[in-house]
């Protein structure tokens, strides 16, 4: 390929390994934010994912996506319902922060082209103007094509505390800006000041770089983190299709993020304005001012009954809760099947602290949802008691729990939508809707979809714990341990 062609190659990288809290009782640990659908249509991961793919004035190629253990099944689940071909997903063994990620996912591009251009975005931004966005990109290639390090700032609309600031000097008759200064989170006065003097940004957190740029200054400003992140790479092995690093040498990385490890320190830093909206969903007033407000301001989502409020995000997450407010004003409710919470607009910066509060008082809620996404569906806790547990447990057409055993519960299962091949002891059995088996204690046992729809099944559990720890695997199609 022509070596011009090669330096125009756009290699996405969405960031989407992070547990963000911020949007608790919605976004947590087992599910955070940015695989749900905060708005109509589409999760905040595949509007990232398709907002860097498809045809336009960019040549993209398939987006690398870098994140988790527990969350890679549901990387690729996502991206295949949104119709996105997917580039490499690489498996961090832990959270390292965003300078290892993106030195690993810069390691993935030079194998294949060390002047490819990365583009890196995080998963959970709402950029509702996708043309602008392309727009702001094409203006960063330029700066990028004279070796430069591009990050990209919003002009500020208010004194925002909980974002950190980018300042611009001269533009040098072009459009980017080199940058004099980061902030991080200033104080509500110096965040004014910024405002005031109207050279500050907004930082994105969105940057965009040369491979081969990036690792030069990786090498420069943060060596030890490098040489960690190289030799994690150089021994990844591929497992079920994902790009796997190495545990011990990546476990060595200081956990720091792109900004304070380079881009800080560097001195080829430029910074492109960014015109269109913008924001990070931080927390629940940023999605406030995102929604559609209806009257008064109040913005409304799922069941939902108002009286006389006004200036309000208020949203029921479950089709089994009916949220009711009345007379609120300046208020955030988020009603879940198993948490609810009520805050002040102002003070929803601080629901982080509380979830710390919850998970150091050990209150399940404050990290797991009810419905506990697997690779061949979910399952959602109903009813719990001392000595017995009701799940529902859904199965997508093609699905396959691994082979089990329990040594402290027996299991009773109803199949109440599709059908279900039922292995137990070596022993086949297929179930209808309305049918049902039991599974004693001790007993290997494997259910299966070999439907071509989902199957649903209730199953009740008796005996003494119920963790899932409680499961010894023998065999399993997606190779978990």
């Amino acid at each position: 390929m022509d070596k011009n062609v090669l330096e125009d190659i756009v290699y996405p990288v969405i960031l989407a390994g992070g547990s963000g809290t911020r949007l608790w009782p919605l976004s947590r640990q087992s599910y955070p934010k940015q695989f749900s659908k905060l708005f109509e249509g589409m999760s905040l991961f595949q509007q990232t994912a398709l907002r860097v793919s498809g045809f336009c004035e960019i040549d993209f190629t398939k987006p690398i996506t870098v994140t988790n253990n527990d969350f890679r099944f549901i990387v690729a689940d996502q991206l295949q319902s949104a119709g996105v071909d997917p580039g490499p997903i690489i498996i961090e063994p832990m959270g390292r922060n965003t300078a290892p990620a993106v030195i690993a996912a810069a390691l993935e591009v030079f194998e294949t082209n060390p002047n490819g251009i990365m583009v890196i975005v995080p998963s959970d931004h709402s950029i509702p103007d996708t043309q602008a966005f392309h727009k702001m990109l094409l203006d960063g290639m330029t700066a990028v094509k004279t070796e430069n390090l591009v990050t990209f700032g919003v002009k500020p609309r208010r004194p925002e505390t909980g974002y950190g600031y980018i300042k611009s000097g001269s533009t040098d008759g072009g459009i980017s800006a080199t940058v004099t200064r980061f902030v991080e989170k200033p104080s509500l006065s110096i965040a004014k000041s910024f405002i005031e003097s109207e050279n500050y940004l907004w930082n994105t957190g969105i940057f965009m770089f040369r491979a081969k740029n990036i690792l030069v200054s990786a090498k420069l400003f943060c060596p030890e983190i490098f040489n960690a992140v190289e030799q994690s790479f150089l021994s990844k092995y591929t497992d079920l299709g994902f790009l796997r690093l190495e545990k011990t040498a990546w476990e060595r990385c200081e956990s720091v993020s792109i900004d304070h490890a380079i881009m800080e320190k560097a001195s080829n830093i430029r910074v492109v304005p960014f015109d269109g909206s913008w924001s990070d969903l931080g927390n629940w007033n940023s999605v406030w001012e995102e929604s559609q407000s209806g009257t008064a301001g109040v913005s409304i989502s799922g069941n939902v009954t108002t009286v006389e409020c006004s200036n309000s995000l208020l949203r029921s997450e479950s089709p089994n809760q009916h949220l009711v407010c009345i007379g609120l004003n300046n208020i955030v409710a988020i009603a879940m099947n198993d948490a609810v919470l009520v805050s002040h607009k102002d003070r929803s910066q601080d629901v982080k602290e509380i979830v710390q509060e919850l998970s150091q008082k050990g209150v399940s809620q404050a990290q797991q949802l009810p419905k506990d996404y697997r690779p061949w569906g979910w399952f959602e806790t109903l009813a719990t008691g001392d000595f017995f547990k009701i799940k529902q447990i859904f199965v997508v057409a093609g699905g396959s729990l691994s082979l089990q055993s329990h040594k402290h519960r027996s299991e009773h299962w109803v199949v109440v939508e599709g059908t279900a091949t039922v292995t137990i002891e070596g022993k086949k059995l297929s179930l209808n809707k309305g049918e049902s088996t039991f599974i004693p204690l001790g007993a290997k046992h494997r259910l299966e979809n070999k439907g071509t729809v989902p199957t649903l099944l209730v199953e009740v559990q008796i005996g003494s714990y119920f963790g899932e720890d409680d499961i010894i695997r023998f065999d399993d199609a997606y190779k978990r341990e």
